[in-house]
């Protein structure tokens, strides 16, 4: 359950950038960021709700405009991974494995998006402020009129042109470790490879 809680909220987060397109630079802050990303993606899926929820088809493709452009998927790549696992890895498995894992995640949030019902999002300024930092942590709560509100906690780092979410945690559980534990798993009963295969089999269900 947790973990559908912080694949739908970063779905809903990310969403908003899909119909009004905006490059976020560094000078507008994490916080100003989400905000903006959050504002766009409320109003967005109000209006293409039925649409995304009856066309698969169109909802992974505008999954990959939000994620790759906007998530920090080399790192992110790397850290769900082992360090020895990474380190040993060829430049043609790292390459391979970043397309499946990306798109999991793009299948993953495409499914959640058609969850989306009327939630609002509240972020906090971050704490210590964010000047000169290359990653910052950005809390939140998620409203949501049909249960309890969720903390989420955004990690999002600064690439020098701009900010990029890095990883969320939903009420503790980071999405990254999830994914990280997950692989681990896999992992002990084979190599990067087989895990390549297993992922390829899953995305291609």
């Amino acid at each position: 359950m947790k973990r559908n809680f912080f694949v739908i909220t970063l779905m809903l987060l990310l969403s908003g950038l899909i119909f009004i397109p905006r490059i976020a630079a560094a000078s507008d802050g994490p916080v100003g960021m989400l905000q903006s990303v959050a504002d766009q993606m409320i109003a967005s899926l109000k209006a293409h709700k039925a649409t995304l929820k009856t066309n698969p088809s169109v909802v992974y493709s505008l999954a990959y405009k939000i994620v790759v452009p906007h998530a920090d998927l080399d790192v992110m790549a790397q850290h769900v991974l082992p360090p020895h696992t990474w380190a040993s890895a060829s430049a043609g498995q790292r390459a391979e494995f970043k397309k499946e894992f990306t798109m999991l995640l793009v299948r993953t949030y495409a499914s959640a998006l058609a969850e989306y019902s009327d939630q609002t999002i509240q972020f906090y300024p971050v704490r210590g402020g964010y000047a000169g930092q290359s990653g910052v942590k950005v809390n939140s709560v998620i409203n949501r009129s049909d249960g309890p509100s969720i903390s989420v906690s955004y990690r999002v780092v600064n690439t020098g042109s701009q900010w990029k979410l890095f990883d969320m945690t939903v009420e503790g559980v980071s999405m990254l470790e999830s994914f990280r534990s997950q692989f681990a798993d896999q992992l002990s009963r084979g190599d990067i490879n087989a895990l390549i295969v297993t992922l390829r089999q899953h995305n291609n269900r």
